[in-house]
């Protein structure tokens, strides 16, 4: 087991009903901005639920986040949040409301020119930020318990990621019972995503971490138990609260303690999305079958034993076949075609783009040798 050192602050508030206890978690006296999206919450009555909650407090909205955050819809949000003084941040939302909140929450109180420069990196860079909380209405990015967040640039077609422990939520309440009215794509890709982010931190190679290995090999027991009942019976209050602890517990952190992990798949998946507009979900379950292909070797030993663990087989390539089975089992498809792309162009584009900065992947896991090269043999397979 590797050396580590693990801390996470966030206080969840699970179960039915708990968006009334806001008055419990929000500073007394608080100048809020709560954040939303495109307005589901307006449908599905999470925002009369929090306003109702918030009674008494000052509270500036700002609305219209998209499912993929653009830093420019972002920075308007930091110029009202500075012009309106607030000292609170809300998100009210999925995965990408809780990131571009995150932005926002280190963008705000930041002196050192444009605020992207923290997005370029990997590393922390904040000082301050304005302290934040959740209402989290999709299970997916496990945003609501760690302290990343993924930004798109519009403007340039880029999207990357930060990490900075001064944004962790203060609090994440999750009430399972405003999913019941999510499309279907969202939970699906929701799903997807919950998986990929296990196995970025489980398919690697082994170093003797047992425990986190068993963990993360329940979470993908239990999507695999649970997903099938979420598309059948939507209604169902105990499905939900199962999904939406997986996602959570899929990203807080945990299970990656100590282990070697592997961001390949997610780093690709958002050049995909930033060229192509593609789900998030979407780009994981098409790139990491065949990333796993490519890499097959050095994660033979891993790949058994998941097959072993979890499918009931004992070779590589069923592994891979059985995780292909699972995304086509819930509706999701595993090919670049399937959505009008051509493998070949992707491949070349992300190739190009990974070149130019001269991007290596490694430093997130593995072997570091996931360069531009690596990503189109990957892509052209897709």
């Amino acid at each position: 087991m590797q050396n580590f050192s693990y801390y996470n602050p966030v206080r969840i508030v699970f179960g039915q009903n708990t968006i009334a206890e806001l008055p419990k978690l929000v500073p007394a006296g608080a100048k809020i901005m709560m954040t939303y999206g495109g307005g589901s919450i307006f449908k599905n009555g999470v925002y009369e639920q929090a306003k109702q909650a918030l009674q008494g407090y000052a509270v500036v909205e700002f609305g219209g986040i998209e499912a993929n955050p653009h830093y420019e819809t972002c920075m308007k949000a930091v110029e009202l949040g500075r012009n309106e003084h607030v000292n609170f941040l809300l998100a009210v939302g999925g995965g990408s409301v809780a990131d571009a909140t995150k932005f926002i929450a280190g963008a705000i109180p930041w002196t050192k020119g444009d605020p992207w420069a923290f997005m370029m990196v990997h590393a922390p860079q904040l000082t301050e930020a304005i302290p934040m909380g959740c209402v989290i209405t999709l299970p997916a990015t496990g945003s609501e318990m760690n302290y990343s967040a993924v930004i798109t640039r519009a403007a340039t077609q880029e999207k990357f990621h930060f990490g900075d422990p001064m944004v962790y939520p203060q609090f994440s309440i999750i009430d399972p019972q405003v999913t019941f009215s999510l499309p279907q794509r969202q939970v699906i890709n929701g799903i997807a995503d919950t998986f990929v982010h296990v196995m970025e931190q489980y398919m690697t190679y082994d170093v003797n971490t047992p425990l986190q290995d068993h963990l993360a090999e329940g979470i993908i027991r239990t999507l695999l138990d649970e997903s099938p009942k979420v598309l059948s019976k939507p209604d169902d209050y105990d499905v939900r609260a199962n999904l939406f602890w997986c996602s959570t517990l899929g990203l807080n952190g945990l299970i990656g303690m100590g282990v070697v992990q592997d961001w390949a798949t997610h780093m690709i998946g958002h050049e995909l999305t930033a060229l192509y507009g593609l789900d998030h979900g979407v780009t994981l379950a098409i790139i990491m079958p065949e990333l796993w292909r490519y890499k097959i070797a050095g994660k033979k030993g891993k790949l058994i034993q998941l097959g072993k663990e979890v499918f009931g087989v004992d070779t590589p390539e069923a592994t891979i076949r059985k995780t292909e089975e699972f995304f086509h089992s819930i509706g999701m498809k595993t090919k670049l075609a399937d959505y009008g792309v051509q493998a070949e162009e992707a491949a070349a584009h992300v190739r190009d783009r990974f070149n130019a900065r001269g991007t290596k992947l490694g430093e997130h896991g593995e072997h570091g040798d996931i360069d531009g090269n690596a990503a189109y043999a990957i892509l052209r397979n897709c």
